[in-house]
């Protein structure tokens, strides 16, 4: 069971993000100035170009794609900005004219991005997410549960924390943190700023939402006072990005503990990330070169954080986007219907599963990937302690190189990805929809993925004891890898089989409507009602290679199932 820690800041007035949120005003004001700065002195384009491309993408992007939550002078604004430029470039004072607009832009944007923090809003978000995850992971009315579902107590003990907690915590007393977390739900941050706040004893950290999120009120009001910032992913423009890494790299830099999802978006595959996007990593290196330039003596710590579901609410529309992506012209959208029958099955779902999460925490580590102990020391494979600030000298001075500082964020990326495999949390539900889908795939070699996909799923079948079989196999193997530490294993999957097994599909896609994976005792066998949920999760564990390293055994007869079990 894990156990729930005390918190390492007990008063939230006293937390990080709370004294950003009291100094907001000079935040922004000292934030225009870096970000002024960086983009009249770096910019390899003149500052005419920069202005003109910016007003040009926010021109169209106000008559192409707008949105309920932007600025009501949204195209007012624009419009002035294009006629300030038009005048500007025929004045004698050209520059200064350019400079001032620059501000102005820069300005609103930061207005827009920089987010605030309330205690008294997180007092009651704490209440109220409380509630909320209780009736997502608590069975309304479980055995020996005195009430509905279930207290406090028994909603934390279905958010297991496993790896290096103690040492994560330990961290916050000695610098800046950084969680970089996998990403598979629209709610994976307020899943994981609720876990680390009740379980785990952290500080809230601050946070990039999608700004599409604001569109609705009263989760725009919440959002708005919990820490985090928005993230408009229609503006491509230049100075609209300059102003996002920057705020990302200057709250670090003031001390704002933070969560990145490095990987960018949600996985629309269900497999873990394998490629990282560059740019938030990135802000942290420039943070780390900022504090060693001003002579601070604090330092950024990277903790990658692995998220592991049953279930995720949105595997059905992720799966399809993610198919559309790589199928293209192979790919025909199937539409379900929906009824008032598929409604009542839900809400009985609602009413009688529960789930569980598991939050894996990876060793900690500096922003060039060195290892940290619990005192902050970065160390090198050989356990030497590693001195960061030799790292961004040019010539003997500390100064910045874009060119080194992109080799540190790819080196940086490799280790976090290398920890999210190693740190990923094998659950039964993975581990039985992995090997389901694999002899699908392995007995259908005639048909490609899309094929298969297609099939009815009343033709699919395996086997109960082939099934079986094969889920030894890999349980046996994956508690190899575990002891070798290439990954982590639940402790379910040191269970017997059987229960293994039905523990598996019990939790697997929990509130599907469909059964994702299913066994019929009458004709022992396993069956799926839905076959691209099935493999949503079965590509949880996408990436190890098993499909070469596991002996795939085949069963002997494929059978069909004439009529699909109602659960």
């Amino acid at each position: 069971m894990t156990p729930i820690y005390p918190h390492i800041i007990p008063k939230v007035e006293d937390w990080p993000i709370n004294r950003f949120a009291r100094e907001r005003k000079e935040f922004v004001d000292q934030l225009n100035n870096f970000v002024f700065d960086r983009i009249t002195k770096g910019a390899s384009q003149g500052l005419e170009d920069i202005l003109a491309k910016t007003i040009y993408l926010e021109s169209q992007r106000i008559k192409t794609n707008p949105w309920k939550v932007d600025p009501t002078d949204d195209a007012e604004f624009w419009r002035t900005m294009a006629n300030n430029l038009t005048q500007a470039l025929k004045s004698n004072d050209k520059e200064e004219q350019l400079k001032d607009m620059l501000r102005r832009i820069v300005h609103r944007y930061n207005e827009e991005i920089v987010g605030n923090f309330n205690p008294s809003t997180f007092r009651f978000a704490r209440k109220f997410l409380t509630a909320f995850f209780k009736r997502i992971f608590n069975r309304f009315k479980a055995p020996g549960q005195r009430w509905f579902w279930g207290t406090k107590k028994d909603l934390l003990n279905k958010i297991k924390l496993r790896g290096y907690v103690d040492e994560t915590r330990a961290l916050f007393k000695k610098g800046t943190v950084v969680i970089v977390p996998t990403h598979f739900s629209n709610l994976d941050s307020i899943t994981i700023g609720y876990a680390l706040d009740m379980v785990a004893g952290m500080p809230a950290l601050s946070y990039g939402a999608g700004l599409n999120l604001f569109e609705v009120e009263i989760v725009a009001y919440f959002i708005n006072r919990l820490g985090a910032y928005k993230v408009d992913r229609r503006k491509k423009n230049p100075v609209y990005l300059e102003c996002l890494t920057s705020m990302a790299s200057y709250a670090l830099y003031t001390g704002v503990p933070n969560i990145f999802f490095p990987g960018g978006t949600r996985s629309r595959s269900g497999a873990m990330e394998n490629k990282l996007k560059y740019g938030l990593l990135g802000s942290a290196i420039e943070a780390q070169r900022l504090l060693l330039e001003n002579g601070k003596s604090g330092k950024i710590y990277i903790v990658p954080l692995v998220i592991g579901y049953n279930f995720v609410l949105e595997a059905k529309s992720l799966i399809e986007q993610h198919l559309q992506s790589v199928g293209k012209e192979k790919y025909q959208r199937s539409r379900e219907p929906k009824n008032i029958g598929s409604k009542w099955n839900y809400i009985k779902l609602f009413f009688s599963k529960e789930s569980e999460m598991v939050l894996s925490f990876g060793e900690p580590m500096d922003v060039l990937g060195n290892r940290v102990d619990t005192e902050g020391n970065s160390l090198d494979k050989n356990c030497h302690e590693v001195n960061l600030r030799e790292y961004f000298l040019l010539e003997g001075e500390l100064a910045e190189n874009a060119q080194r500082e992109s080799v540190y964020t790819r080196i940086l990326a490799d280790r976090v990805l290398d920890s999210y495999f190693r740190n990923n949390v094998v659950l039964s539900s993975h581990l039985v929809a992995y090997v389901a889908f694999r002899m699908l795939l392995n007995h259908r070699k005639d048909l490609g993925i899309f094929a298969i996909l297609r099939l009815n799923p009343t033709e699919f079948s395996i086997p109960y004891a082939d099934f079986a079989a094969q889920v030894k196999a890999m349980a046996e193997f994956i508690k190899t890898m575990e002891a070798e530490g290439r990954l982590r294993l639940s402790d379910e999957i040191f269970k017997p089989i059987d229960e293994l097994i039905e523990h598996g599909i019990e939790m697997l896609g929990s509130y599907h409507i469909e059964k994702v994976l299913g066994h019929d005792r009458e004709k022992q066998c396993m069956y799926s009602q839905h076959l691209k949920l099935l493999h949503f999760y079965a590509n949880r564990l996408e990436g190890y290679d098993f499909e070469t390293l596991v002996t795939w055994t085949p069963f002997e007869k494929f059978r069909y199932v004439d009529k699909l079990k109602e659960d």
